[in-house]
């Protein structure tokens, strides 16, 4: 499959992450592009005994940073590589498990339900949102959120849907009120979406998406 050919090739020539960030923690989540930048996971509230789902979790990185905060993480991504990686690095600590899977196909086959899903810079930009929010709002708990990342669309961007890596991996380059108005088309209420600034000396933020499945407050961005 091309699409899984290209998610190979990328995940092999990935740097693994360093073992400490800055502040000398061992796990932590970054929702940015830029390293120890942009908010941390309390943007989501209390995780202790909430259920996680990251989509493209990758080598695990951020997902494990749940994990020790007391949520049951799953993580599901579309590359054998990653998960290789994801279980060798963290397949130690309870309550975390790796699938590799298309993330639609994941959605469509479990029967499973979780608080949170996040995706970071991951499936929720590379998949068709018309057919994926509705199936990840299907698998949210009441009242549960989703919560992604991505570049912002620039001046001069190609169209949505254009073929990029390997010419087989598809981005959805939104805005903000275009991903509003998705989301609540597909069922989602109270969205909110935010550029993190980028940090000094770069120019292109991040563009941070959450939504919820009823009433909620968001906590602040805290950088």
């Amino acid at each position: 499959m091309e699409v899984v050919e290209a998610w190979e090739r990328y995940a092999q020539g990935r740097t693994p992450r360093r073992e400490v960030n800055s502040a000398g923690a061992r796990t932590w989540l970054n929702w940015t592009q830029y390293p120890d930048h942009g908010p941390d996971e309390s943007i989501l509230g209390d995780l202790q005994g909430r259920t996680v789902l990251e989509l493209g979790c990758g080598t695990g990185c951020n997902l494990a940073h749940l994990s020790t905060l007391g949520a049951t993480c799953t993580g599901v991504d579309i590359s054998p590589t990653q998960h290789e990686k994801a279980v060798a690095r963290w397949g130690h600590l309870p309550g975390l498990t790796f699938h590799t899977a298309e993330v639609s196909d994941y959605l469509s086959r479990t029967d499973s339900t979780f608080d949170v899903v996040l995706s970071i810079f991951g499936p929720v930009w590379f998949t068709d949102p018309e057919r994926l929010l509705p199936l990840i709002r299907k698998r949210l708990t009441p009242g549960g959120v989703l919560a992604f990342s991505h570049k912002p669309p620039s001046a001069g961007s190609e169209p949505v849907g254009t073929l990029r890596e390997a010419r087989a991996v598809t981005r959805w380059d939104y805005t903000p009120e275009e991903w509003s108005a998705l989301l609540t088309s597909s069922g989602y209420s109270n969205s909110k979406a935010e550029i993190i600034p980028p940090p000094k000396g770069q120019e292109v933020g991040t563009l941070l998406v959450r939504a919820c499945t009823g009433i909620l407050f968001y906590p602040p961005l805290r950088k």
